[in-house]
């Protein structure tokens, strides 16, 4: 049981704080937009180049993972879209079901992962994320531009390009990986600072995860909403950990790839929701529930990986 509660625990009650501390007022309401940015473009980055740098990549499945991944995304981006003349949804109720059923809380993935597996189980994210980011972002963002409310299009395809070319997390793994495979390893005394910044990724990160979440948006689920946390919650992860599987992956990939498939969305998405057309409300709405609902999903899903 300690096996399966350890890794999650630790990850909720760090959000319930961000929650509370932001609730209570601790401090000012500008200082959380400040925390997001520093944990996603420095705290994190620097966590990212530190344990990339330090790892075996020869080592690590990176073609098998890249199946894994487009495969399950494949999947249940093509239900979704066979399913949308079905569904309860308007063109922008739509796109939140999208980037609901697709998007993945990287602290949340990260912080399971490498509790569980260690410095090898953070090497495997990294890869699981490069791939992920932009191909979930180019999804998300398509969705948005199709059936957006708006004409999104220029701004939707330049925004793509934007994001993927200054994405610090994938510049971060380009450039972990970069001296990684090189052999060069980290530098001295950049190298050790890296590492001390790279401690505090994680904790301020879901921190400002958890002051992020609109708590009363949860009232607003329906049973789109409902849909999406199944896509995301079950369908994804399951299709995920069958491709993995079937390939033979290793376990320490087959963990991440699998975690980071059942993780929820970001609280990100609301932001790319409000900018290209989305249905903001109900994205809110989406991204609350599922991490409400993962609560109960993932010690689910670290039981059957852990069998």
């Amino acid at each position: 049981m300690s096996l399966i509660l350890d890794p999650v625990l630790p990850v909720f009650l760090l959000m319930l704080g961000g929650a509370l501390l932001r609730h209570r007022g601790f401090v000012a309401e500008a200082f959380w937009p400040s925390l997001e940015r520093l944990a996603y473009y420095v705290l994190l980055p620097a966590l990212i180049v530190a344990t990339l740098a330090q790892s075996d990549l020869a080592r690590l499945a990176a073609g098998g993972t890249a199946v894994a991944v487009l495969g399950a995304l494949a999947v249940v981006t093509g239900l979704l879209l066979a399913l949308r003349r079905f569904l309860p949804v308007d063109g922008p109720g739509f796109t939140s079901m999208v980037q609901g059923a697709l998007r993945m809380n990287t602290y949340m993935a990260l912080a399971i992962v490498g509790r569980v597996h260690g410095e090898a189980g953070l090497a495997a994210a990294a890869i699981t994320m490069a791939i992920l980011m932009p191909t979930v972002n180019a999804i998300s963002v398509a969705a948005l531009v199709r059936y957006g409310d708006g004409n999104s299009g220029n701004a939707g395809v330049a925004m793509l390009i934007r994001q993927v070319a200054s994405n610090p997390l994938i510049l971060a793994c380009a450039a972990g990986a970069l001296l990684g495979g090189s052999g060069i390893g980290l530098p001295p005394v950049l190298g050790p600072m890296l590492e001390i910044i790279g401690r505090a990724a994680l904790p301020m990160g879901l921190i400002a995860v958890g002051a992020a979440l609109e708590l009363n948006a949860i009232a607003r689920a329906r049973a789109a909403t409902a849909l999406t946390l199944l896509l995301k919650l079950a369908l994804l992860p399951a299709v995920a950990w069958a491709i993995a599987h079937a390939l033979a992956l290793d376990p320490v990939s087959t963990f991440a790839v699998v975690v980071f498939a059942g993780v929820p969305t970001a609280t990100s998405a609301y932001i790319l929701s409000r900018q290209l057309g989305g249905d903001a409300p109900m994205m809110a709405a989406i991204t609350t529930a599922e991490t409400a609902a993962s609560a109960l999903t993932l010690p689910v899903l670290l039981f059957l990986l852990t069998r």
